[in-house]
């Protein structure tokens, strides 16, 4: 329910409904939990069991849209209510949330498997055809041309997957898409990690990492996409593809450290032109050249930063990640103080007008009035009695909702800073240490060893008489 329910992903919840129950994932939880414990045999907090299959105490839908059908946000979330009230009727408990950080835009609708009146919903082949066909209803009669053909015999599939086999593209390549589509939204490898895995990939650490595309059968080691989707690759086409290597524009105030950098761009350069090093692509809509070398771009970034920010000495900039370390715990500390405030202020808002709106209500049961007493007392400690006591506290949430809005965008410059400041030093160490070219050179021989061993293993064919 947090994740559904993220602000950050629901523009601040504006983008969030609910049915029966509240927007607030812990409201939303005790709802949904106080009617399934009255109806099922089971507990709604109770744990899955050590084998076979627990109950099914909620359902989760992930509902996205083509784009090629340009559904706004609103539209998108319109539907989402309509496909819910049609499906599930008017007493069903259900939090409908639309997300707009991804590529496309997608509805997460989590409904619980009781209603108030204690229909059991029952998620099996004849439930999940109907909720196929009704998506189909809704999206048509608000002008939406179903992306794929749920009326039709055979396995559905995601629309992705539909996408990959018209085009006739195999999962290595849906893969690969799908980490440059990720690439520029990311800040480091572990983000894209996660983001592969929001979308149904399987991510697997090992001595390699793994990745499995949602419906395919077998793990494939990112080292198997291609040099340009190594660990290595990946971290540095992260790392510095907001920097570039505007080269033309530095000032040169021939430091130590730019008279290394300098060099072995140099060195690099002349492998590349000569084959004799990996070839990884800066630039993946780009055929391979000296120009779109990844090893190549990213001394060059690494070179604008040092010349940009003024980087003198490596004692310099072992000061400066000290310090920009410093400054990026504390700032950890602000957020999390200012996230537990802001939720708590959350809370109490949401208290209030449930309060506010309830207080007259004589037709209620004995929880409800249970809940707002309890409610009652608490917003009797901050003294207000009164909807206009909201106003100030309104003010004071998104107060803090801007706070926290520019402490992660701080947070988020500070780590990008200090990972590069981290990989310019680790750079120059083996740079200095004269490690860098012969690295370089090492890595391209084991590499042409390996291919060449993979072309003896091969079955050759026989020829014929």
């Amino acid at each position: 329910m947090r994740y559904i329910l993220n602000p950050d992903k629901t523009e601040d919840r504006l983008l969030t409904s609910s049915i029966n129950c509240m927007t607030e994932p812990e409201f939303a939880y005790t709802a949904m939990s106080a009617v399934y414990d009255q109806y099922a045999k089971d507990r709604f907090d109770s744990p899955s069991p050590n084998s076979g299959k627990g109950t099914v105490k909620a359902i989760h839908y992930i509902m996205s849209f083509a784009d090629s059908e340009n559904v706004t946000p609103e539209l998108a979330h319109k539907i989402g209510k309509a496909l819910v009230r049609k499906m599930f009727g008017d007493d069903a408990v259900a939090v409908i949330a639309t997300h707009v950080n991804a590529e496309h835009i997608h509805n997460h609708i989590l409904v619980c498997s009781y209603s108030l009146s204690g229909q059991k919903f029952y998620d099996n082949k004849a439930t999940v055809r109907k909720m196929r066909e009704t998506t189909n209803g809704v999206c048509r009669a608000y002008g939406i041309t179903p992306a794929l053909n749920f009326e039709n015999e055979g396995r559905s599939m995601n629309y992705s997957e539909w996408q990959h086999r018209r085009n006739g593209t195999s999962w290595k390549e849906q893969i690969r898409q799908e980490i440059d589509r990720l690439i520029p939204t990311v800040n480091d490898l572990d983000d894209l990690l996660s983001e592969l895995e929001r979308r149904g990939y399987t991510i697997k650490r090992d001595k390699y990492l793994y990745i499995k595309a949602p419906r395919q059968k077998r793990s494939v080691s990112l080292w198997k996409l291609g040099e340009d989707y190594t660990e290595y690759s990946l971290n540095a086409r992260i790392i510095w593809r907001a920097v570039g290597n505007g080269n033309s524009e530095l000032r040169f105030t021939n430091s130590e450290i730019e008279r290394a950098h300098l060099g072995i761009i140099s060195k690099v350069r002349i492998l590349a032109a000569e084959n004799k090093k990996v070839p990884r692509r800066a630039d993946n809509n780009a055929p391979y050249s000296v120009k779109n070398d990844l090893d190549v771009f990213c001394l060059s970034a690494q070179l604008t930063v040092i010349n940009r920010d003024r980087i003198h000495s490596i004692g310099d900039l072992e000061g400066r990640i000290k310090k920009i370390s410093a400054e990026y715990s504390a700032m950890q500390e602000q957020l999390a103080q200012e996230l537990l405030e802001q939720e708590k202020l959350q809370t109490l808002i949401e208290q209030c007008e449930y309060y506010f709106a309830n207080r007259d209500n004589y037709d209620m049961t004995a929880e409800d009035i249970n809940r707002l007493e309890i409610i009652k007392n608490i917003i009797r400690e901050y003294n207000i009695s009164s909807p206009q006591d909201l106003i100030g506290l309104r003010f004071r949430n998104n107060d803090l909702l801007k706070n926290i809005t520019d402490t992660k965008d701080m947070l988020s410059q500070r780590k990008n800073k200090l990972v590069r400041y981290v990989d310019i030093r680790d750079t120059y160490n083996r740079i200095s240490h004269g490690d860098y070219i012969s690295n370089l050179v090492e890595e391209e021989k084991s590499r042409r060893e390996q291919e060449k061993q993979k072309e003896n293993n091969k079955p050759k064919k026989r020829k014929g008489r």
